[in-house]
């Protein structure tokens, strides 16, 4: 591995990419672990953890509140592949609810709603983001974030 002037650490050419990947339980404390271990691998590969640990905490929350299945776990997923690209994927078992591309704020009611703006953060954060479907029943959700100088 090379370490760039950027202090974000990237596979050497040629090299196979970072990689990590953990089950988690489909809770809100299975939600809260993916933040926490997120920042915690982020940090010992050398990077900055800023809007990514913010884009795992809502697609994991998504995962446990959309793609929840008693019984079954949502998976965490962080790839770093050259040249500076940081891919988080979140994978549920819920194939059939697929999350719905919002480019507006949801249309204000009598009070201001709790829930509405995750995929707004995601899409605000993120370079790109997509859904992946399958194998059923599953579905990936991802997003990705160029590295930058001094991330």
């Amino acid at each position: 591995m090379t370490r760039t002037s950027s202090s974000a650490t990237v596979s050497a050419p040629g090299a196979p990419p970072l990689r990590f990947c953990v089950p988690l339980s489909a809770t809100r404390r299975g939600a809260r672990l993916a933040r926490l271990l997120a920042t915690e691998q982020l940090r010992a590969w050398g990077m900055s953890y800023g809007p990514a640990r913010l884009l795992v905490a809502e697609l994991a929350a998504n995962a446990v509140r959309h793609g929840r299945v008693p019984g079954r776990d949502f998976r965490l997923t962080l790839l770093v592949t050259p040249p500076a690209t940081l891919r988080i994927e979140v994978t549920d078992t819920r194939w059939e609810r697929l999350p719905v591309r919002m480019t507006t704020a949801p249309a204000p009611l009598d009070a201001p709603a709790e829930s509405g703006y995750g995929l707004l953060l995601v899409e605000e954060l993120a370079d790109r983001w997509g859904v992946q479907e399958g194998p059923v029943p599953t579905k990936t959700v991802w997003a990705e974030v160029q590295l930058r100088p001094g991330h």
